[in-house]
């Protein structure tokens, strides 16, 4: 009897061989998402770190653990060897020595730590209509409308006049209070509601409500602003001058949850692009003798342009991987040359409540797998790395040869919009650079939501990067 396979036609076998076949993962891999659900749980402990200081407090502990040590300048390190390097408590860079000489190249990835947020004013604290309020400059780009009402806690460092640095988090945990901005109720709002979307919201209106309850001395001008500075005081030890030396935010109170009756989607606030520093975190750290040495960055400062001495057009990125060469006689450039790096960024999901905003022949799909995009920018490419055929050619090696299901995808259709990412800052420096991520529904937004079978594919796609013994011929 003629199998199933021999009763196809000769144009379904060439369409078979032919053509390219998109589908959900789940139609070729049913059980992948039970598979998944344990990297869920703890990506979502990670994602409970909402600022990048948090997220390099919380994993230096944990790779000591492991085994890394704290890089140390003009030491020849030798195969396996694991170190970690930490710039300003904003970046983190591990990375694991390889069986090749560093000569040979270097297989580093690149995601960044910081999300869209309400930055606290130098001056933040005032009194009015006895209330008490800090004042914020949004950080990142946000429709500020999405900000009004939802739970937000605060987060941050505030650098006494002794020197002493204090850390600043209240609103996570269940006994913490939380804080709000308060938005115009809709019987008074006729002219706020027909203004256009962008306008509806002034960015100095987006204060933050911290209490009403005044300090009992009727000698005092501003009794509630004291009394909001004597908790803080008694607390942290702060001073309202020390607010002109502090960087404090504030974020989504919203703690990650699975999404849907299938619990087959995480709902979180900074997925972008937290889900890529846990997934490259993870890779490199269940990464085992690689062939060629395996880099991991932790950037800073991308959503606002990637400047200052933490964002990737700062070089210390490039100085940790000179300062690891130099004893061996490398030059950097040389090394760079010979190297390849994933800029590991989020990209935009569908989403069928919006289908004229995206191509859907070229744009990214949830539950898809993890989305590789040759190039992002705006209107005719502007401001794009965009990979070349033989970078991506190398990459689909690697994530074909491991297996893993992948899509391209872009940035909505040309000419809706577009945006960029960190890859621009590292290819400059001639080290060929590629974007793979994971799709993303409401990027940028209070609480963004992926797929957890994404996500797990976006690990195994890394973890098949580091271990990669292919030489790079590009």
């Amino acid at each position: 009897m003629a199998s199933k396979k021999d009763d196809k036609s000769a144009g379904q076998k060439m369409e078979e061989k032919l053509l390219l076949k998109q589908e959900i993962v789940a139609t070729a891999s049913p059980g992948l998402l039970d598979e998944a659900m344990a990297y869920g749980e703890e990506y979502k402990a990670f994602l409970c770190n909402k600022t990048e200081r948090e997220i390099t407090d919380y994993c230096i502990p944990l790779v000591k653990k492991l085994g890394y040590k704290e890089f140390k300048y003009g030491t020849k390190y030798k195969a396996g060897d694991k170190i970690f390097f930490n710039n300003r408590g904003k970046n983190l860079i591990l990375a694991i020595m390889g069986k090749q000489p560093l000569s040979e190249g270097v297989r580093i990835s690149v995601a960044h730590a910081d999300s869209p947020r309400l930055d606290f004013k130098p001056n933040p604290l005032f009194e009015s209509t006895d209330m008490a309020y800090f004042k914020t400059h949004y950080y990142g780009g946000i429709k500020k409308y999405q900000w009004m009402t939802i739970p937000l806690s605060l987060h941050g460092v505030v650098t006494l006049k002794n020197g002493k640095s204090v850390t600043v988090r209240i609103g996570e945990d269940d006994s913490d209070p939380l804080f709000c901005i308060s938005d115009l109720l809709p019987h008074l709002a006729m002219d706020q509601v027909s203004k256009p979307m962008n306008k509806a919201v002034d960015a100095e209106q987006m204060n933050i409500l911290i209490g009403s309850w005044p300090i009992d001395d009727e000698k005092v001008k501003e009794k509630i602003k004291l009394n909001m500075m004597r908790i803080l005081n008694e607390k942290y030890g702060i001073e309202e001058k020390d607010f002109l030396s502090a960087e404090l935010c504030a974020c989504p109170a919203y703690k990650p949850r699975d999404l849907g009756l299938d619990r087959s989607m995480v709902a979180a606030y900074g997925q972008d692009d937290k889900v890529c520093c846990f997934a490259q975190y993870k890779a490199l750290l269940d990464t085992k003798a690689p062939e060629f040495t395996a880099v991991m960055v932790f950037a800073d400062k991308e959503e606002t342009g990637s400047d200052g001495p933490t964002g990737m057009r700062s070089v210390f990125w490039k100085d940790f991987l000179e300062d690891l060469a130099e004893p061996y006689g490398v030059s950097i450039r040389h090394v760079l040359r010979k190297s390849i790096c994933l800029s590991c960024d989020v990209n935009a999901a569908v989403d069928p409540s919006w289908p004229e905003a995206f191509e859907p022949r070229n744009c990214s799909f949830l539950g898809r797998g993890p989305v590789v995009s040759k190039y992002t920018g705006a209107r005719g490419k502007y401001s794009t790395n965009d990979a070349s055929a033989e970078v991506m050619g190398y990459l689909r090696s690697i994530l074909d040869d491991a297996e893993v299901p992948w899509q391209v995808g872009e940035l909505g259709r040309v000419d809706v919009g577009g945006g960029g990412t960190i890859a621009v800052e590292i290819s400059v420096h001639n080290l060929d650079t590629i974007d793979m991520g994971v799709p993303v529904l409401s990027m940028h937004a209070p609480m963004e939501v992926t797929s957890k079978v994404d996500d797990y594919l976006l690990y195994k796609a890394m973890k098949a990067f580091f271990a990669c013994a292919k030489p790079k011929t590009i």
